[in-house]
């Protein structure tokens, strides 16, 4: 059975391919129907719904400031700029496996030391 266009803006369309309406399960008798109810356009169509304080970004959900029980929380100052962390991962002993002075090869930890300190040269791990 053909449904007539108009029922799919209606409240109280099942969106059901069987069944035409909640109220008139196969068809109102009459072209126009008594009971048709225009659903409710949304505000902003093309903004998805997130939580307050949050925002989408590239399809990822991203807090704007961090809450913990409705109180803002500080974010931490970046210790290091990102020029500073890559050359912490060029050259510390902890994910090159050598010291940066003599380039003589740490021994392999199942968990890495504390403090990385070359017996060779001396070269001392101040990060700590």
């Amino acid at each position: 059975m053909p449904k007539n266009p108009e029922y799919d803006r209606c409240q109280l369309n099942p969106h059901n391919p069987f069944i035409v309406c909640v109220v008139h399960p196969t068809e109102p008798n009459s072209d126009r129907c008594l009971d048709f109810r225009p659903a409710a356009e949304p505000d902003e169509p093309d903004k998805e719904w997130t939580p307050e304080g949050t925002r989408l970004v590239n399809g990822d959900l991203v807090l704007e400031r961090p809450t913990y029980d409705g109180e803002p929380v500080p974010m931490p100052r970046q210790q290091f700029t990102p020029e500073e962390k890559l050359e912490v991962l060029d050259f510390h002993p902890m994910f090159t496996g050598r010291c940066p002075q003599c380039e003589m090869p740490f021994p392999k930890y199942k968990t890495p030391p504390m403090h990385w300190d070359c017996p060779q040269c001396g070269w001392r791990d101040d990060s700590v």
